[in-house]
Formats: C-alpha cells, sequence, structure tokens
C-alpha cells in the first residue's frame, strides 16, 4: 500500500510541478482499457478532490480487432459506472479513414481518437484531456524519433503538455500526460493492488507494429549493453528538452521581425532567417512547419535540414514535403504552405512602358530607377533586380513589357540566341511567373530578363563608354 501511496504522491507532485491542472474544472481522461489508462483514472479519481476535478471518461473504439474491441469498450462504460463517472463511449471506422486519407494504420488511428477526444471536449466545454503516456512510452517514442532521424527536437520526446489543432473548429485541445514519470511495470502492479483487471490488447505484442518492435526487441538489446538504459535515455530527453526551450525562447524574441502570416501560410524573411545562428533557422521552420500542421509527425530532421538549404537557393526553388506541405523560395523570402499560394515576386506586366533615361519611372507594383554611369562598382553583378548595360550598344529607347510568343533571347554567356520559352524552362522560372517577369527591351531585342540574366549583346566590356544602370524596386 506504500508504494501505492508513493505512486500517487508522485502523480500529484509531477502535476504541481509541470502545471498540468488548474483546477477546478472538467477533465477527460482517454482510457483505452489497459493498465496504463486504467492506473491513470483510478489515480485520478482518488485525487480529484485535492486538485477541484469533475472527470470524465473518453474511450474510442477503433473497430479494429473486432469482439476484442468491443469487450474494451464494454469494460471502459462499466469502469467509469464503478467510479461514478460519466462516460463518452462511441465507434469509428478507422480503416475507412486510412484508405481515404492514404495513412499508416497507427497514423490513421492517432487522427480519428484525438479528433474524437476534441469533440467531447467541446461539448462538455473541457480543456484538457489526460492520456497514461508512461516513461516506457517515452523511451520507445525517442528511440522511433531517433531512428526517423528527426534531431534534437526528436530526442525530448513527448512532453507533459502538447496541443492537438482541431482543424475542423480552428481550435485546439491541451494533452496532459501525469505518468511520464511512472514505469509501466508501476501501472501494472498498482492495477493489481487494486483489482482493476485491465483489458489485454494482443496487438500490443504483435511484431507488425513498429512500436511493439522497438518494445520487445530493440529496448532489451540496448538494456543488454547498459541495464540502465532507460534512466540514461530519459536523462538525455530531458536535457534536450531545456536546450530546446531556451531555442524557443530566443525565437520568440524574433519571430514577428522574420515570419508573416498569410491565409494560406507562412512568408518567412530570407535575409533576416539567414542572419540567425543555424540553430534557430531549423527551430524557426520547424517551428513555421508546426504552425501549419498542428505536430511535426513525419516531418524529420532531413525535410528540415532541405528547407534550411533551400534559403540560399534562386528563386522558385520548390520542396515538396509530408503531409500535402510545400516550401518555396521567392526573391527576399520564402513560403511555407498546405495550400494554394500566390508565391510569384512580380505584380502582372500590362501594355509597355518606356523608361526614363536617367530618371525613376514609375510601374503598375514597380518603381524602376535608372543612371548614366562611367563605370561599374567592383562588386556588382547584372543579376537579381539590379543590371549595367552599354548604354550605346541598347539606345535610349527602352521599354519595359511582358513575354511574347516568339521571343527569343541570348543570355549572357552564350554565343547564340535561344527561345525566351527555353531559357526560363533551364532556369528553372516557375511557369506560372512567367507571364510576370518584366521584361527590358529596345526596340531590337530583349535586353534584361529581370531578376535572371541579361543578354550577352547588351553586355559592358573594355570598349563601353557610358554605362546605363538600371534598378527594380516592389511599390
Amino acid at each position: 500500500m506504500a508504494r501505492e501511496q508513493d505512486l500517487k504522491q508522485r502523480v500529484l507532485a509531477f502535476i504541481g510541478k509541470q502545471d498540468l491542472i488548474q483546477g477546478p474544472e472538467t477533465l477527460l481522461v482517454g482510457v483505452s482499457g489497459g493498465p496504463d489508462s486504467v492506473c491513470l483514472l483510478h489515480v485520478l479519481h482518488q485525487l480529484k478532490g485535492t486538485l477541484g476535478l469533475d472527470l470524465h471518461v473518453v474511450h474510442l473504439n477503433h473497430m479494429l480487432r473486432g469482439a476484442a474491441s468491443d469487450a474494451d469498450a464494454r469494460y471502459v462504460s462499466l469502469l467509469a459506472q464503478r467510479l461514478g463517472l460519466g462516460a463518452a463511449v462511441e465507434g469509428r471506422d478507422v480503416l475507412a479513414y486510412k484508405k481515404e486519407h492514404r495513412l499508416s494504420l497507427e497514423e490513421a488511428a492517432r487522427q480519428v481518437r484525438y479528433d474524437f477526444f476534441a469533440q467531447v471536449a467541446e461539448s462538455l466545454g473541457a480543456r484538457r484531456i489526460a492520456l497514461g503516456h508512461t516513461a516506457d512510452d517515452q523511451v520507445e517514442t525517442i528511440l522511433m524519433h531517433l531512428v526517423r532521424g528527426s534531431g534534437v527536437a526528436g530526442l525530448r520526446g513527448m512532453q507533459p503538455i502538447t496541443w492537438w489543432r482541431v482543424p475542423a473548429s480552428g481550435g485546439s485541445l491541451m494533452v496532459i500526460r501525469p505518468l511520464l514519470e511512472v514505469a509501466r511495470e508501476e501501472t501494472e502492479a498498482y492495477c493489481k493492488a487494486h483489482a482493476l483487471e485491465p483489458q489485454s490488447d494482443f496487438s500490443n505484442f504483435s511484431l507488425d507494429y513498429t512500436r511493439n518492435r522497438f518494445r520487445y526487441q530493440l529496448v532489451p538489446l540496448l538494456q543488454s549493453f547498459n541495464p540502465n538504459f532507460k534512466a540514461a535515455l530519459l536523462r538525455t530527453a530531458r536535457a534536450a528538452a531545456d536546450e530546446i526551450s531556451f531555442l524557443e525562447e530566443q525565437l520568440s524574441s524574433v519571430w514577428d521581425k522574420v515570419v508573416t502570416e498569410q491565409p494560406h501560410g507562412l512568408v518567412i524573411d530570407t535575409g533576416a532567417a539567414a542572419a540567425l545562428h543555424p540553430a534557430l533557422q531549423q527551430h524557426l521552420l520547424r517551428r513555421a512547419v508546426e504552425e501549419l500542421l498542428g505536430d511535426l509527425s513525419d516531418i524529420g530532421a532531413t525535410h528540415i535540414e532541405k528547407m534550411v538549404h533551400a534559403l540560399s537557393k534562386p528563386a522558385g526553388k520548390r520542396l515538396f514535403l509530408p503531409r500535402g506541405l510545400v516550401f518555396y523560395t521567392g526573391y527576399n523570402t520564402c513560403v511555407v504552405t498546405k495550400g494554394a499560394f500566390d508565391t510569384c515576386p512580380f505584380p502582372p506586366v500590362e501594355g509597355e512602358h518606356r523608361l526614363d533615361l536617367p530618371g525613376e519611372t514609375i510601374l503598375p507594383g514597380w518603381r524602376v530607377h535608372s543612371a548614366i554611369t562611367s563605370s561599374v562598382p567592383q562588386e556588382a553583378d547584372s543579376s537579381g533586380f539590379k543590371a549595367y548595360l552599354d548604354l550605346n550598344g541598347v539606345g535610349e529607347e527602352i521599354f519595359v513589357r511582358r513575354r511574347r510568343a516568339g521571343d527569343r533571347f541570348q543570355p549572357l554567356g552564350m554565343e547564340q540566341p535561344k527561345k525566351l520559352q527555353d531559357f526560363m524552362v533551364d532556369a528553372k522560372i516557375p511557369r506560372e511567373w512567367r507571364d510576370c517577369v518584366p521584361l527590358v527591351c529596345s526596340p531590337k531585342q530583349i535586353l534584361w530578363v529581370v531578376g535572371w540574366r541579361i543578354d550577352d549583346r547588351a553586355k559592358v566590356t573594355d570598349s563601353t563608354k557610358q554605362i546605363l544602370s538600371i534598378q527594380f524596386e516592389r511599390a
């Protein structure tokens, strides 16, 4: 009995230390029928007076194991009655959801289960749900993250408090884990001592499931190298959590300066992001993904590293990430989006617009500066939004237009003209951008594909006497 009392006191202390409950309030308790969740429910029932809780049991029948699933549902209903608690026990077709959304069975079950929890919470006016994840679950989760390659963030494992975003309402449900410092064998001993007789889910022993292979194969192997392996890994998790917490504080101080919210995604200032420490860059992109998806499942360290690498790539780079996420690079910004997003940095160009030489010309969406000089700055190059041209070679009648069928262009460094369409394809200019790219032209030829390259015949040479500089700025 002393051991059981100790477990309750440890759970109570953990709840207080992590500020998991701020009663009095209605608290949902997710109960599968297994020893971990049954132990959690019974402990919280014993502590409900101390914590000021109105407990409500929730159980989802995943309809995957036939009569066994139905037996679990009946057991949870009867346990709730025995404890005098309200219960929401329902069934959902997880297999149908898996096929419809093309998910793994484990991910489909997780999504359906959490959406059910959120619906019950909304109907009862509850803000939190307690789940029975234990220290052993934490060890398995960290190992799964490590093998998947989720980076330092994955090493911290499950947190005492996380949020589940509810797609239907746009709200969120707080998920708390009061048993994270309790071992699985302790929950089993507690249930035995209180004659709770939890259900046995035989799928928990099947090696067809990834987590079970970690539980029954990898963990025992690692313990053969170090009997205290679990404790060592949990210490690593706490250290990783402290480091991530520090990064989150640093990121919060710059987030609004770097990231702008848009209806379908987040826009990141590339220059501001590039100025951050590499660790903060990765954390910023990880947080951007989490803001859009609600969690980081299926997003590994390799995905984040590819996004960081793309920050320095030319405009038009696209990364297709898991769960329908797309990362675009543009000029001065990049976009993380899960829906349609107009990433083109150019306003539409309609008609022809003659440029004042020298001077300033205002175009729809653009301010164009031009000047005539005798030299080119040493560090300058004719790319991006500024170009240097040989004034004698191009003449003073210069205008801006969009592309036309049959346009040809001789990119700098090439000996022969080529179709503008072919150049745009080779330069990987996105298809939807091409009609918006401004072209600086003379009556004879295209002089500059703004943002990419000048025409070789307009370049500055040793014999150039007057140089025309042109710079485009977004108005």
